[in-house]
């Protein structure tokens, strides 16, 4: 099933970057390269200790989170693949899970939720399955719904 696609993809929300120590990520990112942390995020279920860092300001403004394990024995292992989820900006979030869903793509469980920067967000599973034949090949996909300031300023359509 393929009919015209009602959401947009804005831009990159943010990119997440896990290991086994957050302190070593943070020398590089918020050290050397100047990111500021502008949070924390600790979840038991998804098995993360996260500080939220960002780069550039209003709609331009890309959080890259630096991860850790709770548990390193655990799942998900959010250290085991360093570049964890790629997130991006969407306009109109239920819309756009509706339609990828009905063409084929596969979404982790959870469903849309909020996220641990307050947004609302799902994933798109980084494997197909012969249900859902359409996966991330290998990369989890982080959808965000943007707040209408970031909408409004990228073109979007919906809020």
């Amino acid at each position: 099933m393929t009919t015209a696609r009602p959401f947009k993809v804005l831009g990159i929300q943010q990119v997440a970057i896990g290991g086994p120590s957050k302190e070593r990520l943070k020398t590089l990112w918020v050290d050397k390269l100047g990111l500021e942390v502008t949070g924390n995020f600790v979840s038991e279920r998804e098995n993360v200790d996260e500080d939220i860092c960002a780069m550039g300001h209003g709609a331009f403004k890309v959080e890259v989170d630096l991860m850790q394990p709770l548990d390193p024995e655990k799942k998900p292992a959010v250290h085991t693949t360093p570049l964890n989820h790629i997130g991006l900006w969407i306009d109109d979030l239920p819309k756009a899970v509706e339609w990828l869903a009905a063409n084929g793509v596969r979404f982790a469980p959870g469903g849309i939720r909020k996220g641990a920067a307050g947004y609302d967000i799902c994933f798109v599973h980084p494997k197909s399955s012969d249900e859902f034949p359409v996966g991330g090949e290998g990369v989890l996909i982080e959808l965000v719904q943007a707040p209408p300031d970031i909408v409004k300023a990228l073109g979007g359509t919906q809020a």
